[in-house]
């Protein structure tokens, strides 16, 4: 695993993407402050700008780069379940423009995976994780139902896990700083 972390590392450093395996579904992902790598997904996904995608961190210290405030309520929903769980907060700092959402939210994860928590560590930073499809297109189950188009079109395919168990996209839970929770995907 350790040389497919600086793999990765150079790539995204770079302003490459990359096709890696996380704790969910296989994601497309480059480094979550630049511009320019964030674009290149949305047009490889031939996604449009306006929606917005999920980045990955570490751990809470690290959200705390990305989010001005973060509610109270979302300690208690990491604690409460052992499914993976994005949240989207208000509020949305230090990330490529690109990526925030016009209402300034932005959806994050911190993955229960080894390998995506390593590339965020030693990006110091997040990473963008979008589902490895095409736009409108099935998430797919696994790496060999992914489409040749993403493979061609990502810079570095990290060979890692190519049998995932978990194939289900995590549950999204939208946290406003005013206290509204809203389920948005379970």
């Amino acid at each position: 695993m350790h040389q497919e972390i600086k793999n990765t590392i150079a790539i995204l450093k770079q302003g490459g993407i990359i096709l890696y395996p996380t704790d969910t579904v296989w994601g497309i992902g480059c480094d979550a402050t630049n511009p320019e790598a964030v674009a290149k997904i949305y047009k490889l996904k031939k996604r449009i700008e306006t929606k917005a995608m999920i980045c990955l961190v570490a751990d809470d210290r690290m959200l705390s780069k990305y989010v001005k405030k973060i509610p109270e309520a979302a300690q208690s929903i990491f604690e409460v379940t052992d499914d993976p769980i994005t949240i989207i907060y208000d509020d949305a700092q230090n990330l490529a423009e690109n990526l925030i959402a016009e209402d300034k939210t932005i959806a994050i994860r911190i993955p229960d995976d080894e390998f995506c928590f390593q590339i965020c560590r030693n990006l110091h930073g997040a990473i963008v994780s979008t589902s490895a499809n095409i736009s409108g297109q099935p998430t797919p189950k696994s790496f060999k139902e992914i489409h040749p188009d993403i493979l061609k079109g990502v810079d570095y395919v990290v060979n890692l896990h190519h049998d995932k168990k978990n194939v289900k996209p995590s549950a999204i839970i939208k946290l406003s700083s005013s206290g509204i929770v809203k389920v948005i995907r379970k």
